[in-house]
């Protein structure tokens, strides 16, 4: 039994899209697990002082990422806040032998990650009013994509790890995976998907706080190469619903790249680098 909780503030402006990207957020990291999802719960903080409408379409956003996951909605629990908040807790299942780990990367393996990355940096962008109408649109079709199909095609392989990118940014995550697995990831900064408009607003500066932290944290243990710096920003930016990534044998990219396009993803799956022997740094970043 998978069990998990996630909820949070709004991120978009229409309460419907918040609702379905607060729900695939919290749903993913059932599928980071290699599991289904069967039983969710919503969690809603809510202000007396809006209208109840709003909530409604938030409750509607959710439910229908529920249902599409082929789970159930029992029921869940609110309360009055000052600020909207929306969320799930799910339970799920994974076979015993089938559970998909953290950790386990092994040298020779290849990295595939099934979303693109810059939604903090988006949003950002949104918040200072500068995005532009198709980042904005891509960037909410991207959160509200559940990892469900990416997940079911990555069941017929021999998947040595596997997490799911959301607040650490993709950095922070492969960090965690090339630790605790005692290997170094080799990522080409050109490789990885990135949102549209994301690495100009990089440029510009309009970067989330987060981004900052999760830098500080792991930068030391990061050759950086002669990576630019927007580049750093777009890699440690923290991703609200990101995708997968996933270390398998290379011997089994073309196979697992064509299922994944069979699986028509709403999302950019790139192949963003490898894994070799641990070297001085877990991360090396070539460009």
């Amino acid at each position: 039994m998978i069990q998990t909780v996630d909820f949070f503030t709004p991120v978009v402006d229409d309460p419907y899209t918040f609702g379905q990207i607060a729900a695939a957020n919290a749903l993913s990291d059932v599928y980071a697990m290699g599991g289904e999802p069967r039983v969710a719960l919503n969690i809603v903080g809510f202000p007396n002082c809006l209208d109840p409408e709003i909530l409604g379409d938030i409750l509607k956003g959710g439910a229908d990422k529920v249902k599409e996951a082929g789970a159930v909605l029992v029921g869940g629990h609110s309360v009055q806040d000052d600020e909207p908040k929306y969320g799930l807790s799910v339970s799920g299942f994974v076979h015993p032998d089938k559970v998909f780990k953290n950790y386990g990367c092994k040298p020779g393996d290849v990295l595939v990650l099934t979303k693109q990355i810059g939604s903090g940096i988006i949003n950002t962008a949104l918040k200072a009013e500068m995005a532009s109408e198709q980042a904005e649109k891509e960037a909410a079709t991207v959160m509200a994509s559940l990892n469900k199909k990416a997940k079911e095609a990555a069941e017929a392989y021999p998947v040595n790890a596997c997490t799911d990118i959301t607040g650490f940014g993709l950095l922070g995550h492969c960090m965690e995976m090339a630790s605790a697995s005692h290997v170094t990831m080799e990522i080409d900064v050109r490789d990885v998907a990135y949102m549209q408009g994301a690495a100009d607003y990089a440029k510009m500066g309009l970067v989330p706080a987060g981004t900052y932290k999760n830098k500080e944290h792991s930068i030391e243990l990061v050759d950086t190469g002669k990576a630019e710096e927007y580049y750093l920003d777009l890699l440690y930016d923290p991703q609200t619903s990101g995708g997968l990534l996933f270390s398998l044998p290379e011997m089994y990219l073309e196979g697992f790249l064509s299922d994944l396009k069979e699986k028509q993803l709403d999302t950019q799956v790139s192949v963003i680098g490898r894994v070799v022997e641990k070297q001085e740094k877990f991360i090396r970043l070539c460009s």
